[in-house]
């Protein structure tokens, strides 16, 4: 069994850390009950006829479990994955050289799916659903298509934009699933399960504290989690105690409802610059110093999810629980 990586990693120590706390079986993982208990059922039918499973796309928000569902596919089915970012694919030929190279009910893994060419997209056509590549050779008057039989896989793809995917993609896939935002109980699972990998001991009470302020991501839970062990380390003695947790959340500037000093940032602007709104996408970003893909991908999300920000045809407009907010944090800030 072969894994292979095609796009690089941008920090590998971080990497290597995240992939040891991804669950491994559907057993192991947390939270989306729906999705498991349908896809389980797609599995176990699928090994009892020993043939591929049908093609999966994975929707939600960053850090919900899209990789981690794909990589548990791929040990639930025991087979191979290859994993490539969509951007990453440019040309028909990048495609066409994956596709050739995966063995029978392998798993092709394609993160940010919505980002793949139209050229790389006419090629997955006839593979998706003949399993078969379509290769023109020669041209003008001269060309003609050659056929190449390709082994029967599972593209699993991962979107965080489904309305970006064309209609033809989007059809092709067998099952689509949307992953939603974590409990904070669910959260606090995940948390101590990721502290006993990690070999950190933590208090229940500070994993619930984490989980409340993880935005309902195991990602950011995660991640929170590695930067309160740090605090701990350092500072003291190495357990994660509610009071060490509270100072590295200080530390972090991560207040009470999961925001940081960004997302602060953002509906203070609005509140303060545009007298609560409506402001353009394109304005807001500006005034943040972002990209406008930023704001809307990774930032107002949350902020959507909490009912501090609402997008408008006019544009984005903070709420009253988000003035509140506003004032709140601003108040906190003034005391220290």
């Amino acid at each position: 069994m072969t894994e292979q990586f095609l796009a690089p990693a941008a920090r590998p120590e971080e990497d290597d850390v995240e992939r040891s706390l991804r669950p491994r079986s559907l057993d192991e993982f947390v939270g989306q009950q729906r999705i498991k208990e349908q896809l389980e059922i797609a599995l176990q039918a699928s090994r009892a006829r020993e043939e591929s499973l049908d093609h999966v796309l994975l929707v939600g928000p960053p850090g919900l479990g899209k990789t981690s569902l794909a990589y548990i596919v791929r040990e639930e089915l025991g087979v191979g994955i290859r994993c490539v970012a969509g951007p990453a694919l440019e040309r028909k030929g990048d495609m066409a050289a994956i596709l050739t190279g995966l063995e029978p009910r392998d798993v092709l893994f394609v993160d940010e799916i919505h980002r793949l060419s139209s050229a790389v997209e006419e090629v997955l056509y006839p593979a998706l659903e003949d399993f078969r590549l379509d290769i023109i050779v020669g041209q003008g008057h001269a060309a003609r298509t050659l056929t190449l039989d390709i082994p029967p896989f599972t593209l699993v793809g991962a979107t965080t934009r489904t309305g970006l995917l064309t209609t033809p993609l989007r059809d092709r896939f067998g099952m689509t699933f949307r992953l939603e935002y974590y409990e904070p109980a669910e959260l606090g699972i995940i948390v101590r399960r990721s502290a006993g990998i990690l070999g950190v001991e933590i208090d229940d009470e500070a994993a619930d504290e984490i989980a409340a302020r993880s935005r309902g991501t195991p990602r950011v839970a995660n991640r929170i989690l590695r930067r309160v062990r740090d605090v701990a380390e350092v500072r003291h003695e190495g357990k994660v105690t509610t009071a060490v947790t509270g100072e590295a959340l200080k530390l972090l500037e991560v207040d009470g409802h999961g925001l940081e000093r960004t997302d602060r940032q953002l509906l203070q602007a609005v509140v303060e610059r545009f007298d609560g709104g409506p402001v353009g996408l394109s304005t807001l970003a500006v005034a943040l110093g972002e990209e406008p893909d930023t704001v809307e991908d990774v930032y107002e999300p949350y902020l959507l999810q909490l009912g501090f920000l609402q997008r408008t045809p006019r544009g984005r407009v903070v709420t009253k629980l988000g003035r509140a907010h506003v004032g709140a944090a601003a108040k906190e800030e003034a005391l220290f």
